[in-house]
């Protein structure tokens, strides 16, 4: 993985960017990549994105980290062996103890945007077993790598 300085313009409004190359045993039976390996892709762009304040670091001190609630992919032109491909993260909104992720993924060879993707990840306390509260320096990190402030989330009365 090679997280990009200069990504495609495609990819602009996205704060980190990684490259990863297409595998030969990425492709199914048809040719083209197989649906699960973009998921894989997202996943390495969403753990580039977290570790720019470390989300992972502080899983390994506190057992608090992200977890995956949900994911989804819009599939727009199929990617096939040989490829490098540009994967990229933002967040989107920030609730009281989740963050919706958007993803972008470029194809270099079409010089298209091939996939484009939404996740929400759960602050979890796993010691707990339960959603934590996102803590306000994680919510200053995920700004500054925006560059712009996310309103604060309205608590339920």
């Amino acid at each position: 993985m090679e997280i990009l300085v200069s990504p495609s313009p495609l990819l602009a409004g996205f704060p980190v960017a990684i490259a990863l190359p297409v595998q030969w045993g990425d492709q199914d039976a048809l040719g083209h990549v197989n649906n699960t390996i973009y998921f894989r892709w997202f996943e390495s762009a969403r753990i580039a994105y977290t570790e720019r304040f470390a989300l992972f670091e502080r899983l390994r001190r506190t057992r608090v980290g992200p977890i995956l609630a949900a994911i989804g992919c819009d599939y727009r032109s199929p990617v096939e062996f040989p490829d490098t491909v540009e994967v990229a993260s933002r967040v989107a909104r920030i609730g009281r103890s989740s963050m919706a992720m958007e993803h972008a993924l470029v194809s270099r060879a079409q010089g298209l945007v091939a996939a484009r993707s939404s996740s929400t990840l759960v602050l979890y306390d796993y010691a707990a077993s339960r959603p934590c509260p996102i803590p306000d320096e994680i919510r200053r990190a995920i700004e500054d790598l925006e560059g712009r402030p996310f309103t604060s989330p309205v608590e339920p009365t």
